[in-house]
């Protein structure tokens, strides 16, 4: 089959990502920390759109744009992911193909750099769709996928967040009382409440596809797993509706479906992007959930949508012009 390229060129391409929804408040992040979250976001949408602009896949754009946010410190995902109660870093992550409806994804993982790629090598060199703990280390090792020690996603920066979350869990205990109920510690970070990480793109030749990237919730127990692994919860893409990536509490956003219902709303009943991702919102809203969402389909058309305080969140096209921002007002185009 012959490709007309001049057609390909006419063709939109976008890539959407997000960097994490929750309680974002003006006064607790300072200017220089805001600038250092910018040129990460910055850095991944340029990234992606190199992809894309050489005619790559969307797939492979929205792996270039996690892998980048998952390499950088500041988000909860890949080396910035946050601690579990057993002070472990349990990461896990999924993609999705939307011409295919191809996915894969990885849970409860210790020892892979980038989760991201992982999950791409479950969907694309095994008959599965999810693999967790022992069992995707041991098949991403198997692929040739970069290995760490643990020690590698050490901050002391999560290191701290745990140590507060304990001492505000045993202090309730002490109490007889609920953790939530105490007044928040004017010290703790609850800027980066969810740093989850994803990608949503658009390649020339109308292809879509989602993933999504964390290390989940500070101080969790038991093995905890939530959204963001789960196809149709965190993640989803369909070239007949659109490409979604999730990030808030997961539970709530598991028991909606979220990303699936975001897809159906707009293929089934013909709900624009945007409202579709506001109903879906709605809903976690009404179970005691918060978060946002990215969308994208394949006309190029996006939505960034989110019922907290704030989301960091950026847009790129064909132009090139990368825009950034964390609370709501629009994006602005920016030239780190």
């Amino acid at each position: 089959m012959q490709i007309n390229t001049e057609t390909i060129e006419e063709m939109p391409i976008r890539l959407v990502i997000h960097g994490g929804a929750g309680l974002i408040k003006r006064d607790k992040l300072t200017p220089e920390r805001e600038q250092a979250f910018m040129q990460v976001l910055t850095q991944s949408l340029n990234v992606g759109h190199a992809v894309l602009a050489a005619g790559g896949s969307s797939i492979d754009a929205v792996i270039a744009a996690i892998v980048e946010m998952e390499d950088s410190p500041l988000f909860n995902a890949g080396k910035g992911a946050v601690f579990s109660h057993e002070a472990r870093n349990e990461l896990d992550a999924s993609i999705m193909d939307g011409a295919a409806r191809m996915a894969g994804s990885v849970a409860g993982v210790t020892t892979i750099r980038n989760p991201i790629r992982a999950a791409h090598a479950v969907m694309t060199k095994s008959p599965h769709v999810m693999l967790i703990g022992q069992g995707a280390e041991a098949f991403a090792a198997e692929q040739g996928l970069a290995i760490v020690d643990s020690s590698y996603f050490f901050t002391r920066h999560r290191w701290n967040q745990l140590q507060k979350a304990v001492a505000k869990e045993y202090i309730a205990l002490d109490h007889d009382i609920e953790s939530d109920s105490l007044d928040p510690d004017p010290l703790s970070d609850d800027n980066e409440k969810h740093g989850t990480v994803g990608a949503v793109a658009l390649d020339c030749y109308g292809n879509l596809a989602a993933g999504t990237s964390t290390g989940g919730l500070t101080n969790k127990r038991f093995g905890r797993v939530g959204d963001t692994p789960l196809i149709g919860a965190g993640t989803y893409a369909d070239n007949r509706s659109v490409a979604v990536s999730a990030t808030g509490t997961g539970e709530m956003f598991i028991r909606s479906a979220a990303a699936f219902n975001t897809a159906a709303q707009v293929r089934l009943q013909n709900k624009s992007i945007a409202e579709a991702a506001d109903n879906t919102l709605a809903e976690i809203a009404a179970i005691g959930g918060d978060g946002g969402l990215i969308v994208l389909n394949t006309q190029g058309d996006y939505a960034m949508r989110f019922n907290t305080s704030g989301m960091y969140r950026g847009v790129i096209s064909n132009d090139g012009t990368a825009r950034v921002d964390v609370f709501p007002g629009g994006e602005s185009p920016v030239s780190y």
